[in-house]
């Protein structure tokens, strides 16, 4: 038998007596920037990644495998910039277990065999084109808005969260603070009301993944009160994140405490009643045992 290996820009092809048409046998990756350490734009958007994060590991939510991530590339073409989304969850697909190899760094399509389920974009400024392009992206040539290309690569669900009203106009967010959109045979279909989510409280369900998204306004990490994108159960409520289960495991247990103190005080007040009693009668010549 002969084999052939032919190295190209792409892939490896592997020719063989058996398989004289070729079948891929790799995929050659390494023109492509997986990682560029830029950092996180703001505060808000970084703890607002750990939140929704955090929130899916700790409080088991959906079942594993899958994967939540914050600025990972999602490369879906070999020519070309990936997409790169402030979150993204993507149900039953694990993460390889050598992070030495360098296509296991990133969120290659070809290798999860899936785009992600969800891709949630945090607005930050006016120029990060999540749902039209900005005048800045539009000099330099760019053709598509990042909601243009979630739909072309067909990711089910892609949700855009506005919490300091950067992207207020018409053709944008129109009010709302939180607007969801799922993939449909001519593309995105809302999925949130006509005038979005703008309030806490409100929540969107994603049927698809069996989660929710709402708008929940207190404390996170610190004791400022703000209003945050958080994942719910079909009634709205929130999931906690590990800090926040902890911190109601803690007071669960404080709370059995002192129900416990409760309950010892109250028997024994019994007990010294009990005792008053037994001297009254002992004291008027009755046998408090005989009764």
């Amino acid at each position: 038998m002969t084999q052939e290996l032919i190295k190209t820009a792409t892939h490896t092809v592997e020719y063989s007596d058996e398989h004289p048409e070729g079948i891929v046998t790799a995929i050659d990756t390494s023109h492509l920037v997986i990682e560029d350490d830029l950092p996180v734009d703001n505060f808000q958007s970084a703890q607002q990644q750990r939140l929704l994060i955090d929130a899916l590991y700790s409080a088991q939510a959906i079942p594993l495998p899958f994967i939540a991530e914050a600025d990972v590339g999602v490369f879906y073409q070999l020519k070309g910039d990936p997409i790169v989304p402030d979150v993204l969850l993507s149900l039953g697909v694990k993460r390889a277990e050598d992070f030495s190899q360098r296509d296991n760094r990133t969120y290659f399509v070809w290798q999860f065999g899936k785009v992600p389920d969800v891709c949630i974009e945090i607005v930050s400024n006016q120029e990060g084109d999540e749902l039209s392009l900005s005048p800045k992206s539009q000099r330099r040539g760019k053709a598509r808005g990042k909601k243009d290309i979630y739909a072309q690569i067909g990711v089910p669900y892609y949700v855009v969260f506005d919490p300091l009203r950067q992207l207020q106009g018409e053709s944008d967010m129109q009010g709302a603070l939180l607007r969801v959109w799922t993939i449909s045979p001519t593309g995105y279909a809302e999925l949130t009301p006509p005038p979005g989510i703008a309030s806490p409280g409100e929540s969107v369900w994603l049927d698809g993944i069996g989660l929710g998204l709402t708008l929940w306004q207190g404390p996170f990490e610190e004791e400022t009160s703000r209003l945050w994108l958080r994942w719910c159960d079909p009634q709205g409520q929130i999931f906690p994140t590990g800090a926040e289960g902890q911190a109601a495991a803690r007071q669960q247990a404080k709370t059995e405490r002192q129900r416990a103190e409760i309950e010892r005080q109250r028997a024994e007040t019994e007990r010294q009643r009990a005792d008053r009693l037994a001297e009254k009668l002992k004291e008027l010549g009755i046998d408090p045992d005989t009764l």
